[in-house]
């Protein structure tokens, strides 16, 4: 074994010979690839035709918005416990190929399905050299969200299955010693004895073979990591992943088509990836009780006689234009649209009125996991390698003494860039508020920029000390000209619903009995590490209580 594991599976300058203009071509869009970070030999696409979105005048006993980690936990759970479930998801139901026979574009090349509503990609780290790579595209509801807020850019997954689409799979369990900063008022007993095991053997999560890591060329990024790592005195550890590992090795192989190896993450992954679709929501849909309606979004949510609620719906075209307004009632609501979309939306129907009796804390205690990215300029005789993966799979932690996990992360640009880069998580204290503007007609967030100045100081504890051992420096041109520090966005959105504060101690909204937050808008802000497993544990401890006592 050549190093640690972090968690396991049941618990926790050009390269000579390019020229600079085909090199700049070739990064592009591409080297956004590296901070987000099926298992057929063929693009997952389905025959059966969708049925039916749902109509206007439904009636369901559960309805669930939003299909990422903890919607799927939740209609997999009632489903089973034998409660008819309809799921609403914003975005594209993502079963159908494109013209190049693919559901999911190519990180490389992004066209019309790679970004949501937006004429021009906006690609986490897309400059070189100081130089600007986003290119235009045709406004359509593609994969991946960059929600823009007064002071950070919140990616986040647009369609069936969520965040699961976009992410980098990193299935990271909490050391158990930080736990209880995350999740104070939850017994870390029952999480690491019941609800991580079960959340991580759902989601299918596994490590990489350590022997196969040893000699696969497309990983050599990760072993000039580990060496840096190593002679800075700094742990390494292999990071589990939700990667089907055998499909990669075929992938290395030339026996099985190319995902990971040709750069799919940012907006999506055709093959090897097990994405929601594959686990949690192939397994509710199995039991016959549960229907999801795609390109669905949910403006209200009132309460209705009986103690059921109207929920109001719009139907988009793939333009983003409403073409039908629905109004559903429902006897239970589970909102999981992600940190973001439950909290705006929660902070919204209170404010105007709609569901008056929600606390104050509705909005408060959001975080952005303190997300900071960097890039280092290696020497010569440090080449990270022409071909990487895209699928993380080690880390450099640093939490004991410095506050900062930072992964190993790819630049798939398919040259060699001599460059190593890093998405770090830390324990930066700062939280924000979601608050309602009601002349602008919108909710807000009041994060600022020069709030990630902590997580910078954390990330410089690493990173200092490696640039100082090996003599080495940090990338200027990749978030533009003489810009260190990527620290203008996040991908891991946390807050805004927090657990035993906005709600009671397993996500019910009490001042409304059949309204329940089951997703990462109740972890207070941070996790820190890569937090889907932990959001997907969480909603199976709270969804379980729900069904025990409630139903």
């Amino acid at each position: 074994m050549s190093g640690s594991t972090l968690g396991h599976p049941t618990s926790p300058g050009a390269s000579p010979g390019v020229s600079r203009r085909a090199f700049i071509a070739g990064t592009g869009s591409v080297l956004g690839a590296a901070a987000l970070a099926g298992r057929a030999p063929a693009a997952r696409a389905h025959a059966v035709p969708a049925p039916a979105p749902i109509a206007d005048g439904a009636r369901v006993p559960a309805l669930v918005i939003g299909t990422g980690y903890g919607g799927a936990v939740a209609a997999l759970r009632l489903a089973e416990a034998g409660v008819d479930v309809h799921m609403l998801e914003m975005g594209m139901a993502w079963d159908v190929p494109g013209p190049d026979g693919k559901v999911f574009c190519n990180t490389r090349e992004p066209d019309h399905r790679s970004y949501w509503l937006r004429t021009r990609t906006k690609a986490p780290v897309n400059y070189f050299i100081g130089l600007p790579l986003d290119r235009d595209i045709p406004r359509y509801t593609g994969i991946l969200d960059a929600e823009e807020f007064g002071g950070i850019t919140v990616y986040q997954g647009r369609g069936v299955g969520g965040g699961s689409l976009v992410n980098g799979g990193m299935a990271v369990t909490p050391r158990r010693e930080d736990f209880g900063a995350v999740l104070p008022s939850v017994n870390p007993g029952e999480m690491y004895d019941v609800y991580y095991p079960r959340a991580n053997a759902a989601l299918g999560v596994g490590t990489v073979d350590p022997d196969w890591f040893e000699s696969a060329a497309c990983y050599q990024y990760t072993r000039v990591g580990r060496r840096h790592a190593r002679r800075s005195g700094l742990p390494f550890v292999f990071v589990p992943d939700v990667y089907d590992w055998e499909y990669m090795e075929r992938e290395a192989a030339g026996t099985a088509t190319k995902s990971a190896l040709a750069g799919e993450i940012l907006y999506g992954n055709n093959h090897g990836k097990k994405s929601l679709q594959q686990t949690y929501l192939a397994r509710a849909r199995a039991t016959g009780r549960v229907t999801v309606s795609a390109l669905h979004r949910v403006a209200s949510v009132a309460p209705a006689s009986g103690g059921r609620y109207t929920v109001v719906v719009e139907q988009l075209d793939t333009g983003g234009g409403v073409t039908a307004v629905k109004s559903v009632t429902a006897d239970r609501v589970f909102f999981a649209a992600g940190s973001v979309g439950t909290s705006k939306l929660l902070v919204k129907l209170k404010a105007t009125g709609v569901l008056p009796l929600l606390n104050d804390e509705v909005g408060r205690d959001w975080g952005e996991n303190g997300n900071v990215m960097c890039g280092r300029a290696n020497h010569l005789w440090d080449p990270t390698g022409a071909l990487q993966s895209a699928i993380p799979c080690g880390g450099i932690d640093n939490r004991a003494s410095g506050r900062a996990f930072a992964e190993v992360a790819p630049l798939p640009t398919g040259i060699e860039t001599f460059a190593s880069f890093y998405l770090s998580i830390t324990g930066n204290p700062h939280r924000a508020r979601f608050s309602w503007n009601p002349v602008a007609g919108r909710v807000e967030l009041d994060w600022q920029t020069a709030w990630k100045q902590p997580s910078i100081d954390m990330a410089r504890s690493i990173f200092d000390r490696i640039n100082a051992k090996e003599g080495t420096v940090y990338r200027s041109d990749l978030f533009g000209a003489y810009k260190i520090w990527g620290d203008h966005l996040t991908y891991h959105p946390l807050g805004g619903a927090v657990l035993n504060r906005a709600t009671d101690g397993h996500g019910r909204l009490t001042a409304y009995p059949g309204l329940y937050v089951i997703d990462g808008a109740l972890i207070p802000g941070n996790t820190t590490v890569n937090p889907f497993v932990t959001i997907t544990a969480l909603a199976e401890r709270n969804i379980e209580k729900i069904i025990a006592t409630d139903l």
